[in-house]
């Protein structure tokens, strides 16, 4: 499979084999264990990841496929499940680093990845320093002696800008650190990390790679077999499993995402674009208009620009709060990556745990808007903007 596109792979996903055929769709294997004729084979699983089945916490045949799938997909060696996207990022950065180890992670992050960062700084003495995201001397100047890992968004939550990822993971592999990405906003669709030099890709799989509103997960990938099996055993020990169901629902999302990728690009590029031309609006970010900082890396490194964009209006938090008050296509909600439009605002609810320094540090304003395009008919979508504006 590895010689197909992304568009046909995420349509033939890895099957269980029986005798002599094999199932269409992958099955939904909703057990807690599996029982052995052989003390020898039941002992072997439970210490590896792709060992004989032997209880959900360590291994499940659908969860296993859907690792499998999203691995390929990414271009790593393996990959684990977890219940929801922090699970996946916790189970990297709790297992990787260290009380007294030097973090290094780029200003602008998703709120609960930067949360977390705070929490870990608080509580074991993890040092962390923050550089731009497409600065990759900064990543050199920042490297201590304790310095263990790097950490990106290849498009950052929520003012979308673009992370130079060949320049930043090759820094980081010159100075022996481990680099992680957050590749949710892209999916695999827009961009593969491993293949600029990411050790890991972090997902939150409720997003895009589910796409219907109706899973959590998340997903960690590797590059390699050392650190997939180090995770996947701290990952089982913290209890973070993605539950089967989930991993059934997800496998299920996955068949379209090619499709749903392209309607979620063009819709986000004819509404932030006109938006950025409306009296009403003051800033528009969103990496597909030439007036967004990442403009040109973004055209470098991505086939389009993702389905995420915030926009800051002329009257601040006040006209921010009438305008998602006045939607009616739209739905005020948290998350992203499903079929419907969804909008927020960030300083209150994704990013609420970050004070006003680090809300800037992020670029996110009082009145900032972002907006998670869905796949209706865009001039359904401009109408309900258009109408909610004025």
């Amino acid at each position: 499979m590895t010689e197909l596109r992304p568009e046909t792979r995420t349509v033939h996903l890895p099957q269980p084999t029986l005798d002599g055929s094999r199932p269409i769709a992958v099955p939904l294997y909703q057990t807690s264990g599996f029982v052995f004729d052989d003390p020898a084979v039941f002992a072997d699983g439970m210490n590896r990841p792709d060992g004989a089945f032997v209880y959900g916490r360590l291994s499940n045949p659908t969860v296993r496929a859907l690792e499998e799938a999203v691995a390929g997909l990414e271009g790593g060696v393996g990959a684990v499940a977890t219940g929801s996207g922090m699970g996946a990022i916790n189970s990297v950065l709790l297992c990787l680093l260290r009380p007294g180890d030097h973090l290094i992670a780029q200003k602008a992050l998703y709120g609960g990845t930067a949360a977390m960062i705070n929490d870990l700084v608080a509580r074991f003495g993890i040092e962390v320093t923050y550089v731009p995201e497409d600065d990759p001397e900064a990543l050199r100047a920042a490297v201590r002696p304790s310095t263990k890992l790097v950490y990106l968004e290849t498009i950052a939550n929520p003012v979308t800008q673009v992370a130079d990822l060949p320049g930043m993971c090759a820094a980081a592999r010159e100075a022996g650190l481990i680099s992680v990405v957050d590749n949710t906003f892209a999916s695999p669709i827009l961009c593969r990390p491993i293949e600029h030099g990411a050790d890991v890709v972090v997902h939150s799989t409720t997003k895009y790679l589910s796409g219907h509103a109706d899973v959590l997960g998340g997903i960690a990938v590797f590059a390699g077999d050392e650190l997939y099996r180090k995770v996947w055993k701290y990952a089982t020990h913290l209890g973070a499993t993605a539950d089967p169901f989930a991993a059934w629902l997800t496998l299920r999302g996955i068949q379209t995402l090619p499709l749903r990728m392209e309607r979620h690009c063009a819709n986000t590029r004819e509404l932030a674009t006109r938006l950025d031309a409306h009296p009403a609006v003051s800033a528009v970010y969103w990496p597909g208009l030439p007036s967004h900082p990442s403009y040109a890396l973004a055209g470098k490194l991505l086939p389009d620009f993702g389905g995420v964009f915030s926009f800051d209006l002329v009257g601040g938090r006040e006209a921010g709060e009438r305008f998602m008050s006045s939607v009616r296509v739209a739905l005020l909600a948290p998350s992203l990556g499903g079929v419907e439009t969804l909008i927020l605002h960030p300083a209150t609810t994704s990013h609420k745990s970050l004070t006003a320094e680090e809300l800037a540090r992020h670029g996110i304003g009082e009145g900032t808007v972002r907006v998670a395009v869905g796949i209706e008919h865009v001039e359904d979508l401009w109408a309900d903007f258009a109408q909610a504006l004025s």
